[in-house]
């Protein structure tokens, strides 16, 4: 894959929040100290991508206090482009995660009840403004899940970013903390018909669309290949996406994964090297750094292959870091995919 120099412009809408992480693989109930970082699964992906050299705008919000302040220069530090984020509301949500380890899994506990962006309103952005000169559009399934206000921000985002000819991408990304199967299939269905990049993995379809692979099973870490092709057909077939992508996650245990990607493209299925990943450092963010390795892919003007090699790769490396951002160049993830896996030091 060569790298291609583009002058193309991504905008993200999503939550930013405070990532709060237990220590040496702690419980939280015995933990004392936490790390902290700044994180959204649109800001995690929106790094990545400046990473590669694409400019990307994230537009959010963030109370006006040093809390919120202090996110602001957490990302800045990735050169993502903020002149779209607000300031307003008190409080910045919060997620708390404790990183699982083999048999015990990672978990998340949220807090986000009345954070900044639950209090904003469907008028609150000028969209024209924000989407005149720029290419592609990204949200998440996490931010309609925050409330109905915040559902129809994205709607009409989606609608004006579709009368400036952007192609328009989301994460399914269904958090069962955040609202039920039944309320997401309904707004994330709506919300469909403004999609030309659908992202999703292994289980959310089934949850929120009813549309299930079969011979697998996700929690016995079995994928049947040949089921999510057939996943990835229903989805055009119903929604008329542009191209479907699913990661494919074979969860062996906490620490341990094989991980791997398709894309569809409405005509033929591409399928990625799959990665056995030994020893997990942190997983949040993998499906974040896959989907920008795919909006790299397509945005660039790659082949459907090279896309989804790109992705898988990509998401392969982000395991291996700590924290939601996948801080790894694109000639690292060129490395990967030619073949270079060895972790030898690089003098």
């Amino acid at each position: 894959m060569i790298k291609t120099v583009t002058d193309k412009k991504v905008v993200f809408f999503g939550e930013l929040m405070m990532h709060l992480s237990t220590k040496r693989y702690e419980r939280i109930i015995q933990s004392r100290e936490f790390d902290i970082s700044y994180t959204g699964a649109e800001a995690n992906t929106a790094v990545s991508l400046q990473n590669y050299g694409v400019e990307s705008f994230v537009v959010s919000s963030v109370p006006d206090n040093a809390v919120g302040e202090a996110c602001l220069a957490y990302l800045r530090q990735f050169r993502v482009n903020l002149d779209y984020v607000k300031r307003n509301g008190s409080r910045l949500g919060i997620f708390f995660a404790e990183t699982g380890v083999s048999q015990r899994p990672s978990t998340v506990l949220y807090d986000r009840k009345g954070s900044s962006i639950t209090e904003l309103c469907e008028n609150d952005f000028d969209w024209d403004a924000i989407f005149r000169g720029k290419q592609w559009f990204h949200f998440a399934g996490t931010a309609p899940a925050l409330g109905d206000n915040v559902a129809s921000i994205v709607r009409k985002a989606c609608a004006k970013a579709k009368e400036y000819g952007l192609m328009v991408s989301v994460d399914l990304n269904f958090r069962k903390n955040l609202w039920t199967a039944e309320k997401a299939g309904k707004v994330m269905g709506d919300l469909m018909r403004y999609v030309d990049v659908l992202f999703t993995n292994e289980e959310e379809v089934g949850i929120v669309f009813g549309i299930k692979a079969k011979e697998s099973n996700i929690n016995t870490g079995k994928l049947s290949e040949e089921g999510y092709y057939d996943v990835a057909r229903q989805l055009v077939q119903r929604f008329g996406f542009k191209y479907v992508s699913i990661s494919l996650r074979e969860s062996i245990s906490a620490s341990v994964n094989n991980w791997s990607g398709l894309l569809y493209d409405g005509q033929k299925i591409y399928s990625s090297r799959k990665y056995h990943i030994d020893y997990i450092v942190d997983r949040i963010g993998g499906g974040d750094s896959y989907s920008s390795g795919i909006i790299y892919g397509l945005l660039t003007g790659q082949d459907a292959q090279e896309t989804v090699e790109f992705a898988a790769a990509s998401s392969c490396l982000k395991h291996t870091i700590h924290g939601d951002f996948n801080l790894v160049s694109f000639d690292e993830v060129c490395t990967l995919i030619k073949g270079d896996g060895s972790g030898r030091i690089q003098r």
